[in-house]
């Protein structure tokens, strides 16, 4: 198997960061590929640690923004890439750092594991002019982001991944594709926007509204939402999308979720989700 080994690999990995830094050269040109195969005028990385998917990015030509937490790491950046005018550092924390880019970006990144799914949801919920998302999780995070009903990992996050995007798995990592070695298998996805997907606007109220229906997983439907709407328009509900009484979240498929959300705001909003 080949390695990438750039200088900027002595760059100390932080567990507090989350940090697994990739070093499998194969999965390196995959990923770049599949941000690159985007046609948008812009790319955006998110944690790009040593930069061994910062440079082949760069080579491309295209303008890069690079959100970056660790402070090490950005002077290694600056090292490596500082001199090129379509290099464009950015500290801070993905997950809140502001990001007024006009866009449509190409967006990439290893993310940590500890802050993943924080990050992608921002994604998700819209202000941020994506066009493309290629993003490496924890396994498990990226099973649950493909779960289907009924199936365990099938969750607030799956849904809402799926009602905005076309999702893609590109490639399984083991642990010995990163230095250190995580404890955990890694996998990549390809985020594309769905045409007619649901309108970003509405997406905070919408996952609010999914984790009230997932509160109480083993809880029918109309039980989780029995503070919301009432027994009565609970049921109502259901058989208007027509639904048994006694269904659970996790059977109903993503398809439904958007018909469910907007009978329910009829009646009485649901309480936005922390991201």
């Amino acid at each position: 198997m080949e390695y990438c080994q750039p200088d900027a690999l002595k760059l100390i990995p932080k567990k507090r960061f989350g940090q697994h830094f990739l070093v499998q050269a194969s999965a390196i040109r995959a990923i770049t590929e599949a941000a690159l195969a985007s046609r948008a005028p812009q790319l955006l990385e998110i944690g790009p640690g040593p930069g061994v998917l910062t440079g082949p990015l760069l080579a491309d030509g295209r303008p890069l923004w690079a959100v970056e937490l660790d402070p090490d790491a950005l002077a290694v950046l600056d090292q490596r890439f500082g001199g090129l005018s379509h290099f464009h550092p950015v500290a801070g924390d993905a997950v809140e750092v502001p990001l007024e880019l006009a866009g449509p970006l190409s967006v990439v990144g290893n993310l940590p594991y500890n802050a993943a799914t924080a990050i992608l949801t921002r994604f998700l919920l819209g202000g941020i002019p994506w066009e493309r998302m290629v993003f490496m999780f924890q396994l498990e995070v990226g099973q649950k982001l493909l779960g289907r009903p009924g199936e365990k990992e099938y969750g607030p996050l799956s849904i809402l991944a799926q009602l905005s995007c076309r999702l893609t798995r590109l490639m399984k990592l083991g642990p010995g594709a990163f230095r250190p070695a995580p404890k955990v298998d890694s996998a990549v996805l390809l985020f594309e926007p769905r045409p007619g997907a649901f309108p970003p606007a509405q997406r905070r109220a919408l996952l609010g509204f999914l984790h009230t229906s997932f509160a109480h997983r083993r809880k029918t439907l109309a039980n989780n939402w029995h503070g919301t709407t009432g027994p009565e328009r609970a049921r109502g509900i259901l058989a208007e999308a027509g639904l048994p009484a006694a269904i659970r979240a996790e059977a109903v498929p993503p398809e439904v979720w958007p018909t469910l959300f907007n009978l329910t705001l009829s009646h009485a909003p649901f309480d936005q989700a922390s991201t």
